[in-house]
């Protein structure tokens, strides 16, 4: 059985989720389309408000969990 695909957005926002949280900079989003370019900043915004609300190292990879099973 094949595997689908997840949606480009949501693959957007969890990589800039994982800059964000990471402490990297918004500087450094690959994507160059608004519509993805948009769903990778707000994932950076996300993870940079995570960042320092504490949730680093193995708190932040719950938290990305968490974020992967609402989406």
């Amino acid at each position: 059985m094949r595997r689908l695909k997840r949606d480009p957005l949501e693959r957007a926002f969890l990589r800039g989720y994982q800059h964000g949280v990471t402490g990297k900079s918004r500087e450094l989003c690959p994507f160059n389309v608004a519509a993805t370019r948009q769903a990778w900043l707000n994932g950076w915004r996300e993870g940079r408000g995570d960042n320092w609300d504490g949730f680093r190292g193995a708190a932040g990879l719950h938290r990305l969990n968490e974020l992967n099973a609402v989406g």
